[in-house]
């Protein structure tokens, strides 16, 4: 006989198995952005070994330089699994939260793009995972934190503050210390004018999480902080989340450097509505239903537009304003320009010449390559998506 939990279980690992295979097929239709090609090519970060030891061993193509943030995504989705046994009522609670978490946009995002989120997301819930476990920190993987991303400084500061209120006095003094060679090491930006951001940020937020979700996470998070328990789940959040808005109002924030900690909290907000849906009695919970099932709507549309995001084109006027236009396109010049035999090209658009390197195409004086209409070209080659036109690609030979 199988158990609810033994079906829980399997209809996990079936989602999870099926949408492993759909971020697959989603990578191998994106085309790499121009910091993308810089942190593959060019930059000496954690994200530049990643990638580079992919592309060494499957060659250099879209699957290959996104399959390890594909691949630490599924491990992050089973790690957040893991870590919410036994911290629900109900086992179907487990379930959802942790579907909820694979489709927050911010996180099937962070999965298929080439930056820190997804790796910051990973080491968080390795480092909690070992906390569940014995009950302890591991204080050799905050030394080997330091020394992956600058946003780690977030992590020991929300520490910190748990160390105070815990009364922990070997995580206060390491996670002080931890904090102020971070700083030392990265330190601050907070160059430019001042200049308040805070509406952007919470509206980066409520893309990240989809716009319902954050406005009750944000009101479970002050729930709980007005009446506990103070988790270190809560710490994390509310120390990356208070601190990215205390900074919005100065400059503009780097939003994933504090993304990837406020959506830790994620099971603290689903079992304060789980609860406060069940202490109604049935006759009184049709709000809570239908507030569940518009959430989760919005969420599942926030979702396909990520990772189905072409038919938008169809809609905008001007491709470059498409949210996904930077991650489009390259490949499919680079095949163009392959077919025809222009494999060496000067482009006064820097970016989109490293892009094209990442694909073949060197940089050369053969062929003169445009996106805009130049006053005298010898071929032009349009690219379209559902038969709409939205680029055409300029050559001239130099070389004649």
């Amino acid at each position: 006989m199988i158990t609810k939990q033994k079906l829980y279980n399997y209809i996990f690992g079936t989602i999870l198995a099926a949408f492993f295979v759909v971020l697959i097929f989603v990578a191998n239709n994106l085309s790499i952005s121009y910091d993308e090609a810089l942190n593959v090519m060019v930059n000496k970060s954690v994200l530049s070994y990643i990638t580079k030891t992919t592309t060494t061993f499957l060659g250099s193509n879209d699957i290959s330089i996104r399959l390890p943030f594909i691949t630490l995504y599924v491990l992050s989705v089973i790690l957040m699994y893991l870590l919410t046994e036994n911290y629900f009522s109900k086992e179907i609670d487990r379930l959802i939260n942790v579907l909820i978490f694979m489709f927050l946009p911010g996180v099937v995002s962070a999965s298929l793009l080439i930056n820190s989120s997804i790796v910051v997301i990973f080491c968080t819930l390795v480092y909690l995972y070992y906390y569940k476990l014995y009950s302890k920190h591991n204080y050799y993987l905050l030394i080997f934190f330091l020394f992956v991303d600058n946003s780690f400084a977030i992590l020991f500061l929300a520490l910190f503050f748990y160390s105070l209120s815990k009364k922990e006095n070997s995580l206060l003094i390491i996670s002080l210390v931890l904090f102020g060679l971070s700083m030392y090491i990265y330190g601050f930006d907070a160059a430019g004018k001042p200049r308040s951001y805070l509406l952007d940020t919470f509206g980066i937020y409520a893309s990240i999480f989809s716009p319902l979700i954050f406005l009750y996470f944000f009101y479970s998070l002050y729930r709980v902080g007005i009446k506990g328990p103070h988790s270190i789940y809560w710490y994390i959040s509310i120390t990356a989340l208070i601190f990215s808005l205390i900074f919005s109002f100065r400059q503009k924030v780097y939003i994933e450097d504090f993304a990837p900690y406020v959506v830790i909290a994620l099971p603290i907000m689903l079992k304060l509505f789980m609860h406060s849906l069940r202490v109604r009695l049935p006759e009184f919970r049709k709000l809570h239903y239908n507030i569940a099932k518009l959430t989760l709507f919005l969420l599942f549309i926030n979702t396909i537009l990520i990772i189905y995001s072409k038919p938008i084109y169809l809609l905008v006027k001007n491709p470059e304003k498409h949210f996904a236009y930077d991650y489009h396109f390259a490949k499919e010049i680079a095949e163009i320009l392959k077919n025809n035999n222009i494999n060496n090209v000067k482009i006064y658009d820097k970016k989109l010449q490293k892009r094209l390197e990442f694909y073949g195409i060197n940089k050369g004086e053969d062929y003169l390559v445009s996106l805009y209409n130049p006053i005298t070209y010898d071929n032009v080659f349009t690219i379209s998506y559902f038969e709409k036109e939205l680029l055409h690609i300029y050559v001239y030979k130099i070389k004649q």
